[in-house]
């Protein structure tokens, strides 16, 4: 939200998919399904980005939709002005891409310019320069700098893009560290004031079985030449793989204009493990300075079977009163918490 507009994703749902039973499904690649096109698949979703006015918030309005010819989107940037950023996933390509978004008209929002990794546009003849039992090459989102694109690509990790030209996006950067770890790739957020960048790979299975995924920090001040100098601390009060489902980060606070700025407070989620809270004041040594575990659902939303009842704290937003905002994609709702120190 922005600008009293409101950008939502329409995309289709993959968990109601009778293969997605198997979570493990959802993070393999699938380029031949993903590529497929319209003319051989029968829709009954709605894929792209509608846009309400919620300049009265207890009247949202859609005044715009944005159709997009595959999937739909997974995840949008929008901090007002002219220009949003998603990832969608768009018929004739193997997984998720950028694509940049001119709202001039919000009533009429169009894709002005796609960015991809060579390889994946299947339907201009493209083949992949890598091996596809390293798992999905494709973009979860981008957090955007200025006209730098911060882009966690799953398990290609993090790719940096040149959005300067919103019509013809380039790439600078392609940092890779999947193998040896696990990839996963979930946010790339920079620290501009610090030359910082703070980058966390998703856990996506149960019981850890895609094994350690760290949230690193980056020394940017080379921009051609991210380095990873320090991981964050994992929590270890409890066993929490022993708890049940995922254990491991999922999400950041992002640092969005009108929220808790901060280059040195990283709010991050753990899944199992609740939400954390870092001071970074050191770089080079990152420490946890508080953490809040919520209760587990006493029943669950997810529509596959036999998931273990456990939460699973995924999103969290920090408004400009430090109040904490997290959310649970098994169906725990919305906590809300306070840091006080």
């Amino acid at each position: 939200m922005h600008d009293d507009l409101l950008l939502l994703v329409h995309a289709r749902d993959m968990f109601t998919q009778p293969e997605m039973a198997d979570e493990r499904n959802y993070y393999k690649p699938r380029p031949n399904d993903y590529a497929g096109n319209k003319s051989t698949q029968a829709r009954n979703w709605s894929a792209g980005m509608a846009v309400y006015d919620i300049s009265s918030p207890e009247n949202p309005k859609q005044i715009g939709f944005m159709p997009v010819d595959g999937r739909g989107l997974h995840r949008i940037w929008f901090v007002g002005g002219r220009w949003a950023y998603a990832s969608a996933m768009i018929d004739g390509f193997t997984d998720y891409i950028l694509i940049t978004i001119d709202m001039q008209d919000p009533t009429h929002p169009r894709i002005a310019g796609r960015f991809w990794l060579p390889g994946m546009n299947r339907a201009a003849g493209e083949v992949t320069n890598w091996p596809l039992e390293l798992g999905r090459y494709g973009l979860h989102h981008a957090v955007i700098d200025g006209d730098t694109a911060y882009c966690a690509w799953r398990d290609g990790c993090m790719v940096v893009v040149d959005v300067s030209d919103r019509e013809d996006p380039r790439q600078l950067v392609h940092k890779n560290w999947a193998p040896p770890f696990g990839g996963g790739t979930h946010n790339c957020l920079p620290l501009p004031d610090r030359d910082l960048l703070v980058v966390l790979d998703e856990t996506v299975l149960d019981n850890a079985e895609d094994g350690t995924k760290p949230i690193w920090m980056f020394d940017n001040r080379v921009r051609s030449n991210p380095i990873s100098i320090a991981t964050f601390p994992v929590p270890a009060e409890a066993d929490y793989i022993k708890v049940g489902g995922h254990f491991g980060p999922h999400n950041i606070h992002e640092n969005r204009p009108g929220s808790f700025v901060s280059s040195e407070m990283i709010f991050a989620t753990y899944q199992n493990a609740g939400v954390r809270i870092y001071d970074i004041h050191d770089q080079y040594r990152p420490v946890e300075v508080g953490a809040l575990v919520p209760p587990a659902p006493k029943k669950l939303m997810d529509p596959r079977p036999n998931r273990p009842v456990v939460l699973h704290s995924a999103d969290v937003f920090v408004d400009a009163n430090r109040l904490i905002y997290c959310t649970d994609w098994s169906g725990a709702g919305l906590h809300i918490m306070e840091y006080t120190g």
